[in-house]
């Protein structure tokens, strides 16, 4: 009996993605299928960056298909294509940059920064090329948490090239200037020299650029959420009520200017004793996942009150790079793949791929 296109399909149709729970091929996954005899090929390209999950997910795929009669040698090329994906209504996409990613929280205190560089250390280490901007001009944290201190350069006197680290884009105020001179400007200052970084940094080829947000909801959360192309916003906060009470207006913020909710993270969710063994819910128990519930998003995780996690970013090497194999590591990657999936799902930017269209006057 020979094999066909239909039945080796139909084979991989069993397989299920872990992180969607869809099968390859109904969200066509699958491409340029060959079947030679009992030679089988062909590839799987995932909207997200999964490095790490790729050899099992070649392993499973393989035996599906060798479960057909007459399968010889079965040829899997697995890759991730991370495309652009839409953003706010008449904000255009950045040059060098296909998705930006805002981690807010409302209310500052709760880990967001902690949170922001960890998740974009993640996506980093499942093979996307990530971006991190501070957005917090009064309290830049940047420079201390990846461990930096030194100042962009500038080609042309127009433009700055990023800092680099840990495999990341860099850029901060915390650049440009002494780490104990206090920024005493008004909003209006403030909003530029965020454009400024954003938008005259040669940010290169970034699949994410994640923005730690500074707290609250003012001019520069605005301006951010009015005039940059956000593709969505990560929401952390504390399970205490106070918390929650800001973290809902953020989640508020941005969805009255048209930016998505990509979930939840809810942070120093638990604290275990390293002496005795014991947990206590400090700050009160699930109350980011219910309010995710609350508004219909994602709980995309919950982050233990570890004194590690302080130590290490305090060190400038945060927990993704301190201990990339440890626990608190494997739950900010989990965090960060849902984050990629959830931007994966949404629907693409195809600004790109329309002509410019100049009128001239006719003689």
């Amino acid at each position: 009996m020979s094999l066909t296109d239909a039945a080796v399909l139909a084979a991989l149709q069993t397989v299920a993605d872990p992180n969607t729970g869809k099968d390859f091929v109904s969200t066509r996954a699958v491409k340029n299928l060959k079947v030679d005899g009992g030679d089988i090929a062909f590839d799987v390209e995932l909207g997200y960056p999964a490095k790490s999950q790729i050899p099992a997910l070649r392993k499973a795929l393989i035996a599906a298909v060798r479960t057909l009669p007459g399968v010889e040698n079965v040829s899997v090329n697995l890759s991730s294509r991370i495309t652009a994906h839409a953003v706010q209504r008449g904000v255009q996409l950045l040059p060098g940059v296909k998705n930006i990613v805002a981690v807010a929280s409302g209310k500052g205190g709760v880990g967001k920064s902690t949170t922001a560089v960890n998740l974009a250390l993640a996506l980093a280490a499942e093979g996307a090329r990530v971006g991190l901007l501070d957005a917090d001009i009064y309290g830049p944290s940047l420079p201390m948490m990846m461990g930096l201190t030194a100042r962009p350069e500038s080609a042309d006197g127009k433009t700055m090239e990023p800092l680099a680290n840990h495999g990341l884009q860099l850029m901060s105020i915390g650049f440009l200037v002494e780490a104990d001179n206090p920024m005493v400007w008004r909003g209006p200052m403030a909003t530029q020299a965020l454009e400024q970084m954003l938008r005259q940094t040669n940010w290169q080829e970034l699949d994410y650029l994640i923005v730690d947000m500074p707290p609250g909801t003012g001019d520069i959360q605005l301006t951010l959420s009015q005039r940059v192309p956000v593709t969505g916003a990560v929401i952390v906060t504390t399970p205490q009520d106070i918390a929650l009470l800001d973290a809902r207006k953020g989640l508020k913020m941005f969805e009255k200017v048209g930016v998505p909710i990509l979930g939840v993270v809810e942070n120093m969710a638990v604290y275990c004793c390293p002496n005795c063994g014991h947990t206590e819910a400090i700050f009160g128990a699930d109350g980011g996942k219910h309010m995710a519930a609350e508004y219909g998003v994602a709980h995309l995780g919950s982050l233990p009150l570890n004194r590690s996690i302080r130590e290490q970013a305090d060190a400038g090497r945060p927990t993704l790079i301190s201990e990339p194999d440890g626990e608190i590591a494997a739950l900010y990657k989990g965090v960060a793949r849902q984050v990629a999936v959830k931007i994966a799902e949404k629907s693409k930017d195809y600004s790109a791929k329309f002509p410019t269209i100049s009128v001239s006057k006719g003689t």
